[in-house]
C-alpha cells in the first residue's frame, strides 16, 4: 500500500527482504533499507515524542541535516534518515529521554586515529564535486571526494526529470538520475581520484586536518586544498502545526519516492511555487499520489512557466498570492488552511480555506550548507566552495560552476590551466532566474505536418534547437535564454523535439490528412496503462481547459524518445494547433487531470491556532512568543537566546537561525545589529569514544 508498484521512469525491481521490530511488532523491510523509508513503508510516520511536552515527531528533511526522525535503534540514538536496517533490528519510538546503554568498565583498546593525504578534499559528491574532480583528475592531481550517502551523485539521483540548460555543458534533455550516472562513470577513467562513500565530514581544524567519519571509525585527513560541495538544506517555515507528523520538506518527498520508491501520502499539498516545489509535485503524479493544490505566496510562481503547465494540465490547482495558515491534526497532518494575501503579504480576511490533506511539503526556498567553508576561512585554511553551497542554482549550473572551481583549484596547485573566457558568462546564464514571458505565437500553418512550441519565457534551455534534423528551431536573441522559434516550414514528423524537451511544452501537429480531423502528437510521462489506443479522452489547452473529445489512434515508445511515451490524437483541425494535452477517466495523460475534482474540494472552515504558537526550534521546541518577548526586551545576540534553550538542539541552530532573523526583521530590527549563533567546532555528533580512538 505504501510502497510505489509501477512507475512511468524508475524500474521497480524486487529485492531481499528483512523482519525488524518496531516497538514490539514485527515488520518487513527491504535489505539495507533506510529506516526512515521502512518505517514509511509500513504506514509509520511517528517516530518520537518530545521530552519537553510529549508532542509527536515525524521528519523533516531526511538528509541528516536536523534531529527530528530520531529513533533508538538496537539501544542508541540514530538519526533514521541516515541509518541502515539490519536482519533483526530493533528499533522503538524515542519518547522522552533516552536511557543510554550501561557503561562498560572493562579496558578497552586505543588505536592511532587513521590520517590520510591528498592535494584535494572535495567534501560532496554531487554535481559540482563531481564536474570539479573530473577537471582535477584529468590533470593528474590527487583527488579525495568524501560524500554521506551510499553513492554519488547528491539531488540528481531523485530527479526523474530531463534537466533544463545546454547539450553542450550541462546534459540538457538528460534525466537527473542518468547524468548520476554518467558522471560517476567519467569519474572513474581518472587514477588519482578515490572516492569515500557514507562518509560524513565533521569539521576543519586549525592544523589543517578534516575530520570525518566512516562507519564506526573516525579519520583525518590532510588536504592541500579543500572544496566545499555539500550542497543546500531546506529552508524551515514557521506557521502552526509546522512540527507535526507529515509536514517537511520536498526533498525529503523525492528522497522517499524517487530514490526508495516509497508513497508516503494519498493526499499531498505543496507550499512553494519555485523550480523545487513544482517539479516536486510533478514527482509525485507520477509516484500516483493525489496532489490537492500548491500555492506560492508571490503574485507568480518563482520556478519555470513549463513546470507550473505541466502542473496545470494535470488538474493541479496553483494558487498564487497565498499563504498557508496553519497545518491541522491532532498526531499528524489531517488538512490544511490557506488564505490569499495582498501586496504587503497581509492575509485578506474571508479568503480562508481547508483541504483534506495527510502530507504537507514546504518548498521555500535552500540555504547553502557551507559551515565547513566558513569553518576553514576563519582558520587560514584556503578552501573554496561550490554548487548550492556557493550560490543556490539549478543544478545544471552546479555542474558548470564544478568545472570552473576544479580549474580554479588546478591553477592554485600550479597546474598551467587554460580557462575560456567564455565560462563565466555560460555559468551566469545557467544559474539566471526565469526572464520576460512572451505571448504564445504559432502562425499560420493551413496544412502540412509542424511543430507548437510553448516555451515562451526566458529560461537557459536549447535541447530541441539541438536536435532537429532539419534545423527548423532556432533561438530568438544572441544566447540560451532566446526563446525557441520554428524558422522554417521542413518538418519531417521525426517528433524527435516532442520527446526531447525538458518542460513538456512541444506537441507536433499534423494537417495532412483530408477532411475535417487532424492529427496531434503529446508528450506523456505517467503510466502507460492510463491510456490505450481507441480510447475517447478530453482534449486541454495549455491551463488544462477543456477542449472537447480527442481520439487516440497511436502510441509511440522508442528508445530515442528515453521514456517519454508519445501519444497520437485525431481532433478537429480547428483546435489542432491548441491541444497541449489531455485528460482520459480515472487518471491522466501529459496533460490530464490526474486526481477526481473532489480531491480539492473545501473543508469546513477552521479557524488556525495563534501564530505567535508557531514552534521556531524544532530541536527544543521553543515558540515564535518565546522569541519575540526576548527580542522586545532588547536581546540582540542570538547566543543569548540559549536561555530558551533555542539553538542547542541536535542540528546547531541551522534549522531555527533563519527564521529567529525573520523575527527579528518582523520587529524592526536591523539585521546588522544581530550576532549569530556561534558555529559548533564540530557539525555533527561524535562519539567521545570515536574521537579518542578507542575500538
Amino acid at each position: 500500500m505504501f510502497r510505489v508498484e509501477k512507475h512511468p521512469i524508475l524500474k521497480v525491481e524486487e529485492r531481499p527482504k528483512v523482519k525488524f521490530y518496531f516497538d514490539g511488532r514485527e515488520y518487513l523491510a527491504f535489505e539495507n533499507e533506510i529506516i526512515s523509508s521502512a518505517l514509511f513503508a509500513n504506514g509509520i510516520q511517528i517516530f518520537s515524542y518530545h521530552f519537553k511536552d510529549g508532542s509527536p515527531q515525524g521528519m523533516f528533511c531526511a538528509n541528516g541535516q536536523c534531529a527530528q526522525c530520531t529513533v533508538i535503534a538496537d539501544g542508541i540514538p540514530v538519526k533514521s534518515c541516515m541509518t541502515r536496517i539490519k536482519e533483526g533490528m530493533i528499533i522503538q519510538t524515542l519518547n522522552g529521554v533516552p536511557n543510554l546503554p550501561a557503561i562498560n568498565f572493562t579496558p578497552e583498546r586505543f588505536e592511532p586515529i587513521k590520517r590520510l593525504k591528498t592535494d584535494v578534499l572535495i567534501i560532496g559528491g554531487g554535481p559540482a564535486g563531481i564536474t570539479a574532480a573530473i577537471e582535477l583528475g584529468s590533470l593528474g592531481i590527487k583527488v579525495l571526494i568524501v560524500d554521506d550517502k551510499h553513492r554519488l551523485g547528491g539531488k540528481l539521483v531523485l530527479q526523474t526529470h530531463s534537466f533544463f540548460g545546454t547539450v553542450a555543458d550541462c546534459y540538457a534533455g538528460t534525466r537527473g538520475i542518468d547524468i548520476a550516472t554518467k558522471l560517476e562513470e567519467e569519474l572513474k577513467r581518472f587514477p588519482t581520484i578515490e572516492v569515500l562513500l557514507n562518509t560524513l565530514a565533521v569539521g576543519v581544524f586549525g592544523d589543517g586536518f578534516v575530520g570525518v567519519i566512516k562507519g564506526d571509525e573516525y579519520i583525518l585527513i590532510h588536504p592541500q586544498k579543500i572544496l566545499v560541495a555539500c550542497g543546500a538544506r531546506e529552508k524551515a517555515l514557521a506557521f502552526p502545526g509546522c512540527d507535526l507528523p507529515g509536514v517537511y520538506g520536498a526533498g525529503a518527498f523525492q528522497t522517499l519516492v524517487n530514490r526508495d520508491l516509497i508513497k508516503p501520502s494519498q493526499k499531498l499539498f505543496i507550499v512553494g511555487g519555485g523550480n523545487v516545489g513544482l517539479i516536486t509535485g510533478y514527482h509525485a503524479l507520477q509516484a500516483g499520489v493525489n496532489v490537492v493544490g500548491l500555492i506560492e505566496a508571490m503574485p507568480q510562481v518563482g520556478g519555470y512557466k513549463v513546470h507550473a503547465d505541466k502542473l496545470k494540465r494535470l488538474g493541479v490547482p496553483i494558487w498564487t498570492s497565498h499563504t498557508i495558515l496553519s497545518a491541522n491534526g491532532k498526531d499528524k497532518a489531517e488538512s490544511v488552511t490557506i488564505g490569499q494575501v495582498d501586496e504587503k503579504f497581509v492575509l485578506v480576511k474571508g479568503t480562508e480555506k481547508t483541504f483534506a490533506a495527510d502530507t504537507v511539503l514546504i518548498a521555500v526556498g535552500l540555504n547553502p550548507v557551507d559551515e565547513l567553508y566558513s569553518q576553514a576561512k576563519k582558520l587560514g585554511i584556503e578552501v573554496y566552495k561550490a554548487g548550492d553551497a556557493y550560490e543556490i542554482a539549478e543544478a545544471s549550473a552546479a555542474i558548470f560552476n564544478g568545472k570552473i572551481m576544479g580549474r580554479r583549484i588546478a591553477k592554485a596547485l600550479g597546474k598551467d590551466v587554460f580557462m575560456p573566457e567564455d565560462w563565466e558568462e555560460k555559468w551566469e546564464i545557467l544559474k539566471s532566474k526565469p526572464g520576460k514571458t512572451y505571448p504564445l505565437e504559432i502562425g499560420s500553418f493551413p496544412s502540412g505536418i509542424f511543430p507548437i512550441i510553448r516555451c515562451t519565457e526566458e529560461i537557459p534551455c536549447d535541447p530541441c534547437i539541438t536536435i532537429c534534423p532539419k534545423d527548423m528551431i532556432k533561438l530568438a536573441g544572441d544566447n540560451v535564454l532566446g526563446i525557441p522559434i520554428v524558422t522554417k516550414d521542413e518538418c519531417t514528423g521525426c517528433t524527435l523535439c516532442v520527446s526531447i524537451c525538458p518542460g513538456l511544452a512541444i506537441t507536433l501537429v499534423d494537417l495532412r490528412k483530408e477532411g475535417e480531423t487532424g492529427f496531434v502528437f503529446v508528450p506523456f510521462e505517467l503510466l502507460e496503462t492510463q491510456v490505450k489506443v481507441g480510447d475517447e479522452v478530453e482534449a486541454v489547452d495549455e491551463d488544462g481547459g477543456s477542449l472537447g473529445k480527442a481520439k487516440v489512434v497511436r502510441i509511440m515508445n522508442r528508445k530515442v524518445q528515453d521514456r517519454t511515451l508519445l501519444v497520437k490524437l485525431e481532433v478537429p483541425k480547428k483546435l489542432a494547433t491548441k491541444v497541449a494535452g489531455f485528460s482520459v477517466k480515472g487518471g491522466s495523460a501529459s496533460g490530464g487531470k490526474v486526481q477526481p475534482q473532489e480531491i480539492s474540494q473545501h473543508l469546513k472552515k477552521i479557524e488556525p491556532p495563534l501564530e505567535d504558537e508557531s514552534i521556531i526550534c524544532r530541536c527544543e521546541r521553543v515558540k515564535a512568543k518565546e522569541i519575540r518577548k526576548l527580542i522586545k526586551e532588547g536581546v540582540r545576540d542570538l547566543n543569548q537566546l540559549k536561555v530558551l534553550r533555542c539553538g542547542m538542539g541536535a542540528c546547531g541552530g541551522k534549522t531555527c537561525e533563519s527564521l529567529i532573523l525573520k523575527l527579528y526583521k518582523e520587529e524592526g530590527i536591523d539585521l546588522c545589529d544581530v550576532t549569530l549563533f556561534t558555529q559548533r567546532p564540530l557539525e555533527a555528533e561524535v562519539s567521545a569514544k570515536m574521537l579518542s580512538g578507542m575500538r
